[in-house]
């Protein structure tokens, strides 16, 4: 909160100059008049006022030369000083601007424009200080801001890997047969990457891709099966062939489930790894997959990674 009245200090070597000053200035702010520059820089140590008025012409050390000890010193460098002198050439004030100060007043001045001079700048300063209070509080609301967006955003992700996992286990559910499947190949999944980024195979695809993404997606590589048959999701013996060419399906009808959904939210990059997953993991090397017949570097590397853990799960687990 600022003070109600306002701290002045003149400084002057010339007793007159410094009364006058005072007379002036006194029934409006509390006034603190020094004769040397070394005095008020001794002040300045423990005490801050609103504005100096400074006198330039003084012995023992001119205003230039105070003013650069000001300047110079953190504590005080923001307080607002304005030069007083008999000076009226250019160079002068240019120089006394140039150190800092923020006006140049001659002497001898008058009470009432040298009050309205200060009262001016006065006002600028504690609207400047205003500003960069409320530039601060900008700030911080910014930071907090920030701290709720990733709050939110760690909440949104919790809640969506919550909602993925569940649909995977729907699925999975359906599929009794080959329970586990889901976390099992994404662990697989996680040490065939591993393994790439190690070796550098395929560096400059996989250094394009979100690895925390394309594992979360991989859950959603057989999402199709949703559309398949309790009767044949559940068979325990081997398949006939119109029951092996329904299953098949489910890469189809996985890839539009995924693609219905991307229509319909801006996370496109998951998705879309999600929907290479669901559509080639069942594709082989020779071109004798499905659904699309695919053959070697024609498959996407993601659906090609896929299979490995996908018919690795099938060798390793108890299943028709």
């Amino acid at each position: 909160m600022e003070r109600e009245t306002k701290t002045v200090f003149l400084v002057d070597d010339t007793s007159t100059n410094l009364a006058v000053g005072r007379d002036a200035l006194e029934e409006i702010y509390d006034v603190y008049t020094f004769n040397s520059g070394p005095r008020v820089l001794k002040v300045l140590e423990k005490n801050t006022p609103d504005l100096i008025l400074l006198d330039i012409e003084m012995p023992e050390m001119n205003g230039y030369e105070v003013m650069k000890h000001i300047r110079s010193n953190p504590e005080t460098a923001q307080i607002p000083v304005i030069f007083l002198t008999s000076r009226s050439d250019g160079e002068s004030e240019l120089e006394g601007l140039s150190l800092g100060a923020i006006d140049y007043i001659f002497k001898p001045f008058s009470p009432v424009l040298l009050l309205k001079r200060i009262e001016n700048h006065l006002l600028m300063e504690s609207q400047k200080r205003e500003l960069m209070e409320q530039k601060q509080e900008l700030i911080n609301f910014n930071d907090n801001l920030q701290e709720m967006v990733d709050a939110k955003t760690a909440t949104v992700v919790e809640l969506q890997n919550a909602v993925l996992k569940t649909m995977a286990e729907l699925v999975e559910f359906r599929d009794n047969i080959t329970g586990g499947h889901i976390d099992r190949t994404q662990r697989y999944l996680s040490v065939l990457l591993n393994a790439l980024e190690k070796s550098g195979l395929h560096k400059t695809e996989i250094d394009k891709w979100d690895l925390g993404l394309v594992l979360q997606s991989a859950q959603l590589h057989d999402v199709g099966k949703i559309a398949i048959r309790d009767g044949i999701l559940q068979k325990p013996g081997k398949l006939t062939e119109e029951e092996f060419e329904e299953i098949k399906t489910h890469t189809v009808f996985g890839e539009k489930v995924i693609q219905k959904i991307k229509k319909n939210t801006t996370e496109q990059e998951f998705l879309e790894y999600a929907r290479i997953f669901a559509i080639s993991h069942h594709e082989k090397w020779d071109g004798s997959g499905y659904p699309n017949q695919l053959a070697g570097e024609n498959i996407p590397l993601l659906g090609r990674i896929m299979a490995i853990a996908d018919v690795y799960d099938a060798l390793v687990s108890d299943r028709p």
